[in-house]
């Protein structure tokens, strides 16, 4: 499994759990039990194949972050999304958004740009063009105006 699959699948997970409720650490076990991805490979793409150990390791990371730090990474959402509120925006994008940014912060081994444009693609595959182009915006408003040149990769 490429990382970009991994990326989906923390993603989806996400959106799964976009309710705003937290779920327990023995809830969440199951999303990153082999045996629940080999039950869902029916549902085809990113599920045919299941993760390994470092992709594992990599959505478990991913989606813990996102969830410990759901109140941080909305409000950079609504500070860089100008004009909305988080409760405004799709389920969807709002799923890619949080997995980049937690990327971002959280993630060291992925470069920045591989978290932005693989944000990017996932919202092309999931949403709208007009979306598409927010969660690029949000993203790079964010990136320019968090980080400075030095931190580029």
């Amino acid at each position: 499994m490429t990382r970009t699959s991994a990326r989906e699948l923390a993603v989806q997970l996400c959106f799964r759990l976009s309710s705003g409720e937290t779920l327990p650490a023995e809830e969440l076990t199951r999303f990153f039990d082999r045996e629940y991805y080999e039950s869902l490979s029916v549902e085809g793409e990113p599920f045919s194949q299941t993760p390994d150990d470092a992709q594992l390791a990599y959505i478990r990371d991913v989606v813990l972050g996102v969830q410990a730090h759901l109140e941080e990474l909305d409000g950079f959402i609504e500070k860089y999304a100008v004009g909305w509120k988080v409760s405004r925006i799709s389920k969807t994008a709002l799923a890619v958004l949080r997995v980049a940014l937690c990327e971002l912060r959280y993630v060291e081994d992925v470069p920045p740009s591989a978290a932005i444009n693989e944000a990017v693609e996932l919202a092309k595959h999931y949403d709208e063009p007009e979306t598409v182009a927010f969660v690029n915006g949000v993203l790079g408003a964010y990136w320019r105006g968090e980080h400075t040149p030095a931190e580029e990769n």
